[in-house]
């Protein structure tokens, strides 16, 4: 066995990381992870890595998957992935199963940053076999992102149903979203902006925000713009870019998200009930084409500041908070992956803030999409790539 070197940053040590509500910043030398190609490992084959809080081993779940993008956990023991090339892969006593999961419908934009997307397991899974999934569907006026449910049974989605389509469509290849998130008897739903800024701040449209639902897709009768007859009543909150993280916290009951910024501007967000986040009118980022920052500034009245942020952008992908028994250390810590570092990145949060942060796996398996806990209490990661691997966290012991 051997040991990689773990990279921790706290807030008043990182020049790219921010506490915006804390308001530390303090600019020291930045240590940037490999941008090349992360390691290929087989299924089975472990390595060894320590951490601030724990050390570790990484165990190869499965190979072979097509640009998975999220995990989701059967009672079974089974495992199901979906493939943003629009397929729903299954994987049986370790072992992926050659044959797709049937019954999905037709999937668009799986060229661009489209094509099957997140799944979620309805509460009562146990009882109605029901998961939904969101993807990107073809339709008049272009494409964009729905939400739909099936019965899973005998390795197949039957009975499947659209319960949501946002609207309205484009053409852009871009920002779909869509993370999606079951809590407290509602379905949470990110949306990007797709590519169109201006309409992450028309509450009369569907992209760049976070929709609430009830698990059949019709809208609670609490909805925060219930009664704007102007205003989708699906809408929970609004001015997001491309938000796709979203996560509770097992303990306090909140719900985190995160969001891509353009050239900067990653943002780590409590979800408020009727909040702007700002978008495109505040950002900490900046234009990919242009030497000059986003929108107004940083700061308006009415907008929500972010708890934290990241500047330059690492990308985030899949969320999920961290409380099994495996890592002691680890137990309160918000965990998410870097697509552009190629890393796992590890918060600490203290009283709704960001105290400290490090950084995990640079550069070793490549681009991180999904980090989630499974029922076992493991901390299980997706690479995104065209051979993605389903990866499982063990202690090292």
């Amino acid at each position: 066995m051997f040991f990689r070197n773990r990279h921790f940053l706290s807030n008043a040590e990182s020049s790219i990381t921010f506490s915006v509500r804390t308001r530390f910043y303090l600019p020291i030398l930045v240590i940037l992870a490999l941008l090349g190609g992360g390691s290929s490992a087989r299924a089975g084959e472990a390595h060894v890595f320590e951490s601030l809080k724990a050390t570790f081993r990484v165990v190869v779940v499965a190979s072979g998957l097509d640009h998975p993008w999220a995990v989701g956990f059967l009672p079974s023991g089974e495992i199901l992935v979906t493939e943003r090339s629009g397929d729903l892969r299954l994987i049986t006593k370790g072992e992926l199963q050659e044959a797709v999961v049937e019954g999905l419908p037709e999937i668009s934009a799986k060229n661009d940053q489209g094509g099957l997307l997140d799944i979620a397991l309805d509460p009562a899974f146990d009882q109605n076999g029901r998961l939904c999934l969101s993807y990107v569907a073809q339709a008049e006026g272009g494409r964009g992102t729905e939400i739909g449910c099936g019965i899973f049974r005998d390795g197949r989605l039957d009975e499947f149903k659209v319960i949501f389509r946002a609207k309205p469509k484009n053409k852009s290849g871009r920002h779909f979203g869509c993370r999606l998130l079951f809590a407290d008897g509602y379905l949470y739903a990110t949306l990007g902006d797709r590519g169109n800024r201006p309409q992450a701040q028309d509450r009369g449209t569907h992209p760049g925000s976070v929709v609430r639902l009830m698990a059949d897709g019709t809208v609670p009768a609490d909805n925060p713009f219930i009664g704007h007859s102007a205003y989708q009543p699906e809408l929970y909150a609004y001015g997001n870019r491309n938000p796709q993280g979203l996560a509770q916290d097992p303990i306090t009951g909140a719900i985190w998200m995160h969001e891509h910024g353009p050239r900067g501007g990653d943002e780590l967000n409590l979800l408020i009930a009727g909040a702007n986040y700002g978008w495109p009118v505040i950002s900490y980022g900046k234009e990919y084409f242009l030497p000059k920052a986003v929108g107004e500034g940083t700061h308006k009245s009415g907008m929500e500041q972010p708890v934290h942020y990241w500047v330059p952008s690492i990308a985030p992908s899949g969320m999920t908070f961290y409380s099994g028994p495996d890592f002691p250390g680890w137990r309160g810590s918000l965990f998410l992956g870097s697509l552009k570092f190629q890393e796992l990145v590890r918060l600490e949060l203290d009283q709704g803030q960001v105290v400290a942060e490090e950084r995990l796996l640079s550069g070793e398996f490549g681009r991180i999409r999904d980090a989630r806990q499974g029922p076992d209490g493991a901390l299980y990661l997706l690479t995104d790539a065209a051979e993605g691997q389903l990866l499982k966290l063990m202690p090292a012991d």
